[in-house]
């Protein structure tokens, strides 16, 4: 259903509900919309209008004598066909710019700090998941013995983008062939695409006669793994006391959902990058979201740009959010972001 299916009579009340619902988290009745919004209809009039968008699957009672609550399917007429965007004015867009660009800061700083504007704006969790860098340059590669068995090994992107992996041996290390190692890395991989490097790594080391054959091998076999998999350190969440305060975290089984959902970040990296997959502000509401057991959630996302790389940045809430100021915070963020990462 869409809002051509609706009469004006039945948009103008649908829309109030959503407002009222939003801003108050309580059950709407027909005479607290007729006092609070000038429709022009007594509140009989609007009661059977409430009636008649509950017939249709856009609204419910809670129980009998309750006013009326927005349902999922209310919620995605509302973003698609009713909403009015508000736009940032000056002064929000220079305390969003001014709070990501304060100093020299990492990728993953100035990511931790978006999570936190974002969250401290809309109260609700703040998100937001480092780039996928399969378009990303290479510019260095750097092994580092940092235990018996273990290797770190950094990657740097061109753009300034850096990550890092611990890569485990079998045998102890030897760290002139690791040095060796890492020389014929370098040679053979520096300035191309980490994407090329996966399709073609096999081909690139073949002839090798140097180095540690084993280490060597181990990087191979291994690359698409640790070259594009993003774990759970690449996401970043800000504001679970924000969330869980919320009207609709009250109840203790709520709350124990909300904790079990926000354990499984490998989940929520997948859920974000599959949303990233479109352009602009995503607005994913209920079930559709796929955030497990928080079906009541909605997620206001968009993607950021950091070189040819993207990463995802947004907010996770109740449906009941103010969509219509937070696709426009969530929007400029995402455009702040990918400024400051194009000069990097």
């Amino acid at each position: 259903m869409n809002s051509e299916n609706l009469s004006r009579r039945e948009i103008e009340v649908l829309h109030a509900l959503i407002d009222c619902y939003i801003k108050t988290a309580q059950p709407v009745g027909s005479r607290r919309l007729a006092n609070k919004y000038r429709l022009g209809i007594s509140p009989a009039t609007i009661r059977n209008t409430l009636q008649d968008l509950e017939d249709r699957g856009l609204t419910y009672q809670p129980h009998t004598s309750a006013g009326r609550i927005p349902t999922e399917q209310a919620y995605k007429i509302y973003v698609q066909s009713l909403i009015e965007i508000q736009p940032l004015n000056d002064t929000e867009k220079a305390i969003i710019k001014s709070q990501l660009t304060t100093g020299s800061m990492a990728i993953d700083q100035i990511l931790e700090q978006a999570c936190r504007l974002l969250s401290n704006i809309s109260s609700q969790l703040g998100v937001s998941v480092a780039p996928r860098f399969t378009e990303g340059i290479l510019t260095r590669l750097e092994l580092i013995p940092v235990a018996e068995t273990k290797l770190l090994l950094v990657i740097a992107i061109k753009s300034g983008i850096v990550k890092s992996v611990v890569m485990e041996v079998e045998t102890s290390i030897n760290p002139k062939m690791v040095e060796e190692t890492s020389a014929i890395l370098n040679e053979r991989l520096v300035g191309l695409k980490l994407g090329r490097i996966i399709e073609t790594i096999h081909e690139r080391f073949r002839d090798v006669s140097y180095g540690d054959a084993r280490l060597l091998r181990l990087f191979v076999d291994s690359a698409d793994k640790l070259l594009t998999t993003q774990e759970e350190k690449d996401i970043h969440i800000v504001g679970t006391p924000n969330i869980a305060s919320q009207p609709e975290f009250q109840n203790p089984r709520k709350i124990s959902e909300l904790v079990s959902f926000l354990e499984e970040r490998k989940n929520i990296i997948q859920v974000l990058n599959s949303i990233a997959l479109s352009d602009g502000v995503v607005v994913t509401i209920g079930k559709e979201a796929n955030l497990g057991n928080l079906d009541s959630c909605s997620l206001v996302t968009s993607t950021y740009s950091a070189g040819k790389s993207t990463g995802t940045i947004g907010v996770i809430g109740p449906t009941r959010m103010q969509y219509s100021k937070l696709m426009s915070i969530v929007d400029y963020t995402s455009k702040v972001i990918s400024e400051i990462l194009s000069k990097e």
